[in-house]
This record gives structure tokens, sequence and C-alpha cells, in this order.
């Protein structure tokens, strides 16, 4: 039988309807649904001393789908590989490639930033090798992870307990986040005062103007003993407009979004995580049935740190831009936005697919998520090819002796790219006009306003905080950071409290061990440097068995080391207490597990008891005699519960303690705000009366 069609193999399933809209029924579709192959998870899976050459091994429940695709494959004329644009898709693509090759020699691979007619027909058309400078990326990233992963993972669990695990990048994350806490904690707020002076022209026209300088020079005040002595002063001088400077400023345009940034956006503005932000763009980017256009990928993948955008999509933004917004906010030449230094230039910014598919015309055709995310690419991607905003700005410096106040005024002239997209929109207001002045004007001063301030602890990260940072760092990728921040929240290194991260007693031991006795795996500067090397294997100017070995010997060092040195945190805590075993009448111990101290039978493995322990106090519940003990919810989220369980109802997201309300005598509650912990009692009449802690 003669083979005519072709096979086109995606990764994900949603995509073969898509396709098949494009393609037709000339051709078969498969699907690798992620990766087939992966080093095996009971062992390392890397032999060090054959040039760390991987033993992958098939993904449970993977053979199946091999033996559905080498079945297609038998009755194709050519194949064409067409996972993601990305090393992982390239990785899965060189795995289906040496699947597949049995079957059929005429295997190509094709990669499509958007999933359009235009898009997958072009690349079709153009297809190529698979590109092994990516797959060595990917397979050298895997394997750096892995060698760091189940080397110092096993070393953890016996020098602190539980079931707990190390991460090139995962601890580096974690690190941050326990660094920013010492912060807060060791913050000491400093006072500081501003005086703001009310003036008032012959023609009664007010404004106001900040104290500037003093005899010219930069100053702070820093209690209110001085700012009293300077009021008085402030008041004996005459006051006079000795500079006016007029003039126009621009404001351009956001670059589109890239990965990093369409998730704190989205974070910002809707309160995505972002998992979530992935998960509703991975739904653009697939495709969606919609009306007169049938099964279409809105938007472009969704995995990218380059704000590159192509020319056709440049000139059809132009296009609609001057027929729908106007002429004159089309500027004069395409606006190119610079990428950051290891940004991977093959990609594209995130932008719509089709820009005349305004999220207008989409309404009731997309889910509520779907609608608000694909709004806010468009908008932004639109605004990014726009004309900048401008303004007039307008600096009054008033005089008078030794002291120089500063008034500012801004007034928006022309709105460009603002009309369709504003990212702080706060920052966006006009400032207070001023009235119409002349140099040497004299002004009298009608009133004084200081102002005490304090400054204020450094805020704990959320998640679009704590990207933002990875991003600026060089650490990860556009593809690790939902996984990054998963890892350390699942494994109880992190916790959220209002949406923000803190870490946990355990997490804070595990980073103290790794630092001391790691120094380079949790570097900053060291990580970035070997995602560095991590692109120059990419770009062919790197070879990954070379970066491997000199990777492995300082490590291999550490590691060694760290066997005698770092202290063993299990041992100090696995302390044994009065109570006894209820199930064996074995000595309880003291342990630490991920989610904190438990106690546990010391007759373990034998007798497999473990028991919550509790915070020392006392259930809040009048007539109970149970203790309050730390309990966690499916998700992992912290909450305090009674150990008389279920005879006890108790159950609080605030921690409660052994204070007493100096009111009423009821529990008082630990509450955070602003880096400091204050206690609220558990009356709701009492709720407004706080006790520093």
């Amino acid at each position: 039988m003669k083979k005519t069609k072709s096979l086109i193999i995606v990764e994900s399933p949603t995509k073969i309807k898509t396709l098949h809209k494009f393609l037709g029924d000339s051709w078969l579709f498969g699907t690798s649904k992620g990766h087939i192959k992966d080093l095996p998870s009971w062992t390392l899976g890397v032999n060090i001393d054959d040039n760390f050459r991987p033993n992958y091994a098939v993904i449970k429940g993977k053979k199946e789908v091999i033996a559905e695709l080498k079945s297609l494959a038998s009755k194709v004329k050519r194949i064409y590989l067409a996972p993601d644009p990305d090393r992982e898709g390239e990785a899965i693509s060189w795995h289906l490639f040496n699947e597949l090759n049995t079957e059929n020699k005429s295997i190509k691979r094709v990669s499509f930033n958007e999933i359009t007619e235009r898009a997958v027909i072009e690349a079709l058309d153009s297809p190529r090798d698979v590109n092994i400078n990516l797959v060595n990326a990917q397979q050298a990233r895997r394997i750096l992870d892995r060698l760091v992963g189940y080397k110092i993972s096993p070393l953890l669990r016996k020098k602190v307990g539980g079931n707990l695990s190390a991460g090139r990048v995962q601890s580096i994350t974690v690190r941050l986040i326990c660094e920013r806490e010492e912060e807060i904690v060791n913050f000491t707020p400093q006072e500081y005062w501003s005086i703001i002076g009310e003036f008032k022209n012959n023609n009664r026209e007010t404004l106001k103007a900040k104290l500037h300088k003093i005899e010219k020079k930069s100053f702070e005040l820093k209690s209110n003993q001085e700012v009293e002595e300077i009021l008085k002063k402030i008041k004996k001088e005459e006051y006079k407009v000795v500079s006016i400077v007029e003039k126009s400023q621009k404001k351009n345009p956001y670059p589109p979004f890239i990965t990093s940034t369409l998730q704190q956006e989205a974070a910002r503005k809707y309160g995505f995580t972002a998992y979530r932000t992935m998960r509703i763009a991975q739904e653009l980017y697939e495709g969606l049935e919609i009306k007169e256009k049938g099964q279409i990928g809105l938007i472009t993948y969704m995995r990218t740190d380059s704000p590159r955008v192509a020319k056709d999509a440049c000139h059809e933004a132009r296009s609609f831009i001057a027929n729908i917004i106007g002429k004159e906010y089309v500027p004069k030449e395409i606006p190119i936005y610079k990428s950051k230094k290891m940004a991977q230039e093959a990609h594209e910014a995130i932008r719509p697919t089709v820009i005349n598919l305004a999220p207008e015309s989409l309404k009731g055709q997309l889910s509520k998520d779907q609608y608000n995310l694909y709004n806010l690419i468009w908008t932004r991607f639109l605004a990014s090819q726009m004309e900048s905003a401008k303004y007039f700005l307008i600096t009054v410096d008033i005089e008078g002796g030794k002291y120089l106040f500063r008034a500012l005024s801004s007034t928006l002239t022309f709105d460009g790219f603002l009309k369709l997209y504003q990212e702080e929109e706060e920052s966006e207001k006009e400032k207070d006009k001023l009235p119409k002045l002349g140099k040497d004007e004299k002004l009298n001063l009608i009133k004084i306003d200081p102002k005490q301030h304090f400054t204020q602890p450094p805020p704990r990260y959320s998640e679009a905080t704590l990207i933002k940072t990875l991003e600026e760092k060089g650490i990860g990728r556009p593809s690790t950071y939902v996984p990054i921040i998963s890892n350390i929240y699942n494994r109880n290194y992190v916790g959220r409290e209002k949406g923000r991260f803190y870490p946990t007693e355990l997490g804070k031991v595990v980073n103290k061990l790794l630092v001391a006795n790691f120094p380079n795996i949790l570097d900053i500067n060291f990580t970035s440097f070997m995602e560095e090397q991590l692109d120059e294997i990419e770009n062919g100017k790197s070879d990954w068995i070379e970066i491997l070995h000199n990777f492995w010997k300082p490590f291999l060092s550490s590691l060694e080391k760290a066997k005698i040195k770092m202290e063993d945190v299990k041992s100090s805590r696995e302390v044994e207490v009065e109570d006894t075993c209820p199930k064996c009448q074995a000595k309880l111990k003291i342990k630490i597990g991920r989610f904190g101290e438990f106690l546990a039978c010391s007759n373990y493995p034998e007798c497999k008891y473990t028991k919550s322990i509790g915070l020392k106090v006392n259930c809040p519940k009048k007539d109970c005699d149970g203790d309050v003990v730390t309990k966690r919810t499916k998700k992992k989220k912290i909450f305090y519960g009674c150990s008389n369980y279920p005879k006890c109802d108790f159950v609080s997201w605030d921690e409660p303690t052994s204070d007493k309300c100096p009111t009423c005598g009821e529990t008082l509650f630990k509450k955070r705000a602003r880096g400091k912990e204050y206690l609220v009692c558990i009356k709701p009449e009492c709720k407004k009366e706080m006790w520093n802690k």
C-alpha cells in the first residue's frame, strides 16, 4: 500500500483539533502528551564516569503512547515533530526521533510560535533537523538539577530528618525568601520629616511646594525638635519665585509581555497565581472555538523572555491603530524593544495572533479568566506599537533666605498609548496645576504643614515580586518560574500569608545548612552564571559535557566536606519526652519533618505512631482540656485546631497564644502587618483593641 499521508506529532491533544482544521483529513495526528522519557526517579540515572551519560527511561504510562505513535509512523510517508518551540520541546522531539526512526526514516522537526494557519503552513514548508544544541542545553540543565537534588537531598534527610529535598534553583529561591524575612525582623524604623509650604500670589491664587533644599544642599530632618526649630526660621523669611522651568516630556509605551511580566501584571490586576496565568495562557495558545474563525490559537507561545515582535505583526498592529484609534497614534518608526542579556532571541513576545480579534468581539465566547487574560495581552501589545504619551512639565522654585521650596506640575498633552493601556494608574494622574507665575514674583507663605514619616521594612515577596526578582537576578527561565514556586511551597520550605511568602521553620533550618555547606550552589551569582552557561550551550558556543565536568569537581568536594561538617540537626532535635507511645508504650521522641516538629515513637519503623506537637497553648474553648496543634489543609495552608478533634471543633487561621485579653480575659491571637506582630482578642467586641507583642 502506497503511503501518501503525513503525520504531525504535538505535545498536547488540545492542539490536534486546531491543527486538523488547517491541515484536513489528508494528515494523521499524534500526541506525545508531554515528555515520553526522563531520568528514572528511583536512581541517579546519570553515569558520571562516562561523561555524564544520562540513562533515560520511558515515563510511566508512556509505553502505550510510544506504541501508538510507532503504529502511526509506519503508515505515513513522512513525520513532522511539532512540540513547543523551546528547549523542552526540542528534547521531546529528540526522544521521539530516536523512538520512531526505526519505523520511518523521513522525520523532520517543525516549530511554530502561534497556532494559526499561516504559521503552521510556513513551518511545514521549512522543516529542519532536531537542534542538538537545544537538546544538549536541556540535558545539561536536567543533569545539573539531578546531581544537586540526588546528592544533597539524602544528606539533608540524614542530618535533618523527614523526606527532604534540595534543588539547584529552588534552594536559591528559598534563600531569597529567608533573607528577606531576616531583613524584616531586623528592621529598625527611622523617623524622618517633610515640610510642605502653602503660598499665595497677588491674585490670591494658592500653590503647594515641598521644602527641597536648605543652603542649596539636600537635608534630613529626623526629629520633631529639629522641625520646630526650622519652622520658626522659615516663617520669618520673605519668599519669591527664583526659577520657572517648562519642558515637554515623553512617556514611552511598555514593551509587549514576556512570561515574567505577564505573570506579574496578571497577579497585580486580577490576583492570578503564576500557575493560573500559565494555564489560561496555554488554553489561549493551543486554540479555542471562535465564531466565523473555527478553532484558532489566540496568542503566541507564552514561555518567552524576548520582547521581539515579528514584522508582519507590527504592520498589522499599525494598520489597526491607524484605522480604528487614529493615525496620530501611529509612531513614525516601528518601536524596537531591547531584550535582556540572556533572552532567547528566537522567541517572540506574547501577543495576539490576529490583532483584528479585539477582546470585545470575543465576549461570551471565552470564559471570564480567558477573556481577562486575552484582553490584557491584546491591549498591552497594541499599546506597545502606539505613539508615546506627552506631558508638559513645570518646575517652580521658591526661595526665602536659605530655604528653597519646589512645586511641580504635570499636564498630559497627548495620551498616546495611555489611551489604551495603563499599568500604574496612580502615577498617570496629573499633578496639581500651578497658577500663572512670573520670575521674581513675591509670594506669601500662608501655611506650613510638617509631616512625620517612618521608613518601612521591605515587604515579603508576593508571587509577582518573587518572579521579578528571579528574572532580574538571572535565576531560572520562563518555563521554570511556576515549578520553582510550586516546589518550595509544596515541600513546606515556605508558607503563604495574605498572598506573600514567608520561610517556615523547616525552610530556615534547611537554608542555614545549605548556605553554610554549599556556598557555591546557594550563591546567586553562581546560579546566574550557570544559566549563562546553559545559554552558551544552546548557542553552540560551549560543550555541555565540559560544563558538567567543571561543575562536578568543586561540587563533589563540597559534598564530601558537608558529609563530615554539616550540623546534625536531626540528632539534636530528636529528644525523648516523658510521654509514652499509646500503641506500644515505647518512649516518644521529638522529630522534625516537612511540616515542622512532631512526636514519633522511638520504636520506629516497627511502630509508626506520630502526633502533631501542640503550641503549648490550651484550647481557647471553655470546658476543653485539649491543646492547640498546627495543622495543614490539602493545599498545605497552615491552620490551628484542637488536639481533641473531633470532640472539640475549635479551628482558626490565626495562631492562638497563651496571653489573655486584659479587658475580657479571652485568648489573644497573633496577627501580622508590615512585618510586625500584634495581638488581637477573639471576642468581636474587643477585636479593635491591639497590644504590642
